[in-house]
């Protein structure tokens, strides 16, 4: 086999599987837009769901450190009480 032919096979098989994983990623992108059509049908506000579901996936250091700098900001902006921030730090 030529030396082209296998390059044109290897770029072939690539783009074959790189086609098929994003047919993939669609069809699960589709299902969990399903899971929160019907959360939201079983009212649940999906809004805060996909938070919660963000916050899940970070470790309880990480998400501390930024719910501190939040809160920061808040009370920066005049959002929070004074009370707030002390206790988060």
């Amino acid at each position: 086999m030529a030396e082209g032919t296998v390059a044109r096979e290897q770029l072939r098989s690539i783009v074959e599987r790189v086609e098929k994983l994003e047919e993939e990623k669609k069809a699960i992108a589709d299902d969990i837009r399903e899971v929160y059509g019907e959360a939201k049908a079983n009212g649940f506000d999906t809004k805060v769901l996909r938070q919660v579901i963000r916050l899940r996936k970070q470790d309880l250091t990480e998400r501390q450190e930024q719910d501190a700098v939040r809160d920061l900001y808040l009370h920066a902006l005049g959002m929070l009480p004074d009370s707030a921030v002390t206790s988060a730090e």
